[in-house]
């Protein structure tokens, strides 16, 4: 056997467990009704959730930041790579937050790595997460000496057992997501931070699918529960409801000072193009001057999430416009999908390793731009192919 011939053996064993997927293209802008593959289809399958990828304002923050800055910035932060439209963007974001200050990452993976590894690198430090954390807080937790301790989604008789077990670590780290990806449900926050600060613990929240979604305003999960005061640490992106590119963290001035020396994907980095920091900064201005898209997106979602139910359809645990259709097979998910692509509805599949064996989904997200007539059409696309899959039984 040839040394890379696992590759191919591998790929295999995805396509016998129905696991293997070609890239899907799209042609065209991130909307609500897109071009995929050449065919036009309802894309309920973005993370674009209040259509700012393809807002005026911000398309022409990021034309006149090329004109002024260039396209590149030309170096990693630490050297000569900060330019002032970045310090710009991280003095907004720490407003939005109603933090003191924060830093920017190249992309969210790398905020939830560099600031684990950097805050709980030792042996006698230990770190608690959940059971569904994103695989990005598993990653670095991976890349630390800490213990490591994970409990039962959202248990907190679970998370209690794991802070005694941790007592007497030098530093100790209890994170979760605030919006869980794969399922649309919410942390449970107050019970998680009291408990984590009974233990003399600090919370990290990851609000990579919070920020510009949950909160009054959009301002994410901790402020759904008016803890922006309690939480030490706020993770977020600006890949999804601010349409851009990048992650951050939000928190106190030490703990931006201490990462940009300690974070190593910060270190290490080449800093954002402006365009991309100016189109983010537009961002933060219109969730903030143009609250119609944040209510919009709750009005879609209510409605879209209504009326699965109704219809019949397993949407799990959901209560955020992430909404599940649990069907449980990997097969059954993908041929739902692959039908529903040709019913004009794009919905992708997710199966294991993302979700546990036996609860493979598609995974809906509506968005501010669509329309009622565009989810009435989609809900009947569902309905049909939900019944041609013994899915429905009515």
């Amino acid at each position: 056997m040839r040394t890379m011939d696992f590759l191919q053996q591998e790929l295999d064993e995805l396509k016998e467990r129905h696991l293997y997927r070609k890239l899907r293209v799209l042609q065209g802008e991130q909307q609500a009704t897109s071009v995929i593959d050449g065919k036009k289809v309802i894309n309920l399958s973005s993370n674009n959730y209040l259509g700012l990828a393809t807002h005026p304002r911000l398309k022409k923050a990021a034309i006149a930041a090329i004109e002024k800055w260039g396209v590149g910035a030309g170096a990693v932060r630490p050297i000569i790579g900060t330019m002032e439209i970045h310090e710009s963007l991280e003095k907004a974001l720490a407003q939005f937050k109603h933090t003191d200050a924060s830093l920017v990452f190249v992309a969210g993976i790398a905020a939830n790595r560099g600031t684990i590894q950097a805050l709980i690198p030792e042996e006698e430090d230990a770190v608690i997460s959940d059971a569904l954390n994103h695989a990005s807080i598993i990653d670095g937790i991976r890349l630390t000496k800490a213990k490591r301790f994970v409990y039962p989604h959202k248990d907190m008789q679970g998370l209690k057992d794991a802070l005694k077990k941790a007592s007497g670590s030098r530093r100790t780290l209890v994170i979760t997501d605030g919006v869980f990806s794969m399922d649309g449900d919410v942390a449970p926050l107050p019970e998680i931070v009291e408990l984590a600060h009974q233990h003399n613990a600090f919370v990290m929240v990851d609000d990579a699918h919070g920020s510009g979604v949950m909160g009054p305003h959009g301002e994410g999960t901790t402020f759904h529960f008016g803890l922006q005061d309690k939480v030490e640490i706020q993770m977020a992106t600006m890949s999804k409801a601010l349409g851009v590119l990048g992650g951050y963290v939000a928190g106190s001035l030490p703990l931006r000072e201490f990462l940009i020396h300690k974070a190593r994907p910060f270190l290490f980095s080449t800093a954002h193009p402006p365009a991309v920091a100016a189109a983010c900064l537009e961002a933060i201005r219109v969730l903030e001057e143009e609250p119609e898209h944040h209510q919009k997106l709750w009005e879609n979602t209510k409605y879209f999430k209504g009326e699965l139910e109704r219809l019949g359809f397993d949407t799990g645990v959901s209560v955020t416009p992430i909404t599940p259709i649990i069907v449980g097979e990997a097969a059954t998910a993908m041929k739902f999908s692959d039908l529903l692509f040709v019913e004009g509805v794009f919905a992708q599949s997710i199966g294991y390793p993302t979700v546990p064996e036996g609860k493979a989904r598609l995974r809906t997200i509506v968005t501010a731009r669509h329309t009622r007539e565009e989810l009435d059409k989609a809900l009947i696309a569902l309905s049909k192919v939900g019944k041609t899959l013994a899915l429905l039984t009515t």
